[in-house]
């Protein structure tokens, strides 16, 4: 879908590779920290430290004209049992049947840093919404 108006219900979905709870995040920030090539969730290796949220990835998401709804793999499936899409993913739900991804779990294993994800998140965001990106991040 493409739309240069944002419909009403739209919500970015930032879904990780990783289920939910305490136990399972205090887990994934051993894995992340003892074998980091090995995680399986390049997203959160992107936009978490050992424990918080990159404060420059959650200014970028608050500043993003959507909600933002975020998941772990075990309550994604749970909210969209049919979706069919490899996590981790950056998608939009705009209210039809399935989430249409705007971040690849391939993308998102290219991605080197937050930069580079706030770049690919605003050129995709413009693509489906048709309209340029509002900024272009250089180095």
């Amino acid at each position: 879908m493409t739309t240069s108006a944002i419909p009403a219900r739209a919500r970015l979905l930032i879904v990780y590779n990783a289920d939910g709870g305490l136990l399972n995040a205090l887990r994934d920030t051993l894995w992340k920290i003892a074998s980091p090539a090995t995680y399986p969730c390049s997203l959160c290796a992107i936009t978490y430290g050992a424990v918080s949220m990159h404060p420059e990835w959650k200014r970028f998401l608050a500043e993003l004209p959507f909600d933002v709804a975020f998941h772990h793999r075990d309550d994604f499936a749970a909210a969209y049992p049919d979706h069919g899409i490899a996590l981790p993913t950056i998608a939009i739900d705009h209210g039809d049947a399935r989430p249409e991804v705007l971040v690849s779990r391939d993308q998102l294993d290219q991605t080197q840093d937050t930069l580079q994800l706030m770049e690919r998140v605003e050129e995709a965001l413009a693509e489906w919404r048709d309209q340029p990106p509002r900024l272009k991040i250089v180095a």
